[in-house]
């Protein structure tokens, strides 16, 4: 129901946006997080917002690189992420949450996208 797109092979210093959008639900009503996992690594947390754009979070580690923004009129959540490093090479996801309350917690989210590669070389 949830669709990650825009992931793939960039340098380190550059930039990629991803996208997510919905079907079948409409992703205005929502919280949106983007999470990512690397292999081998669980699951974390990345960005989120909530329904109105009113409130963001992110995780430390993407604090002043990442940017995370909505348009509800094209039902659509972004993630541009500036001065990528290695380290942000992951699969990342789109999930959203209905309840009033904003989380960090990916078992707070009711819908989750297959997810979009990125992969930062050196």
């Amino acid at each position: 129901q949830l669709q990650a797109s825009g992931g793939g092979l960039v340098q380190a210093g550059g930039s990629l946006r991803l996208s997510c959008a919905a079907s079948g639900l409409t992703l205005s009503g929502y919280t949106v997080g983007w999470f990512r996992q690397a292999p081998g690594k669980e699951r974390q947390f990345v960005a989120l917002i909530n329904w109105s754009g009113g409130r963001t979070a992110y995780a430390d580690s993407v604090k002043g690189r990442f940017t995370i923004s909505r348009d509800n009129a094209q039902d659509t959540v972004y993630l541009r992420m500036n001065s990528l490093k290695n380290e942000d090479t992951a699969v990342y996801y789109c999930a959203a949450d209905g309840s009033r309350y904003i989380s960090t917690r990916g078992g707070s989210y009711d819908y989750w996208g297959q997810g979009t590669q990125v992969t930062v070389s050196s």
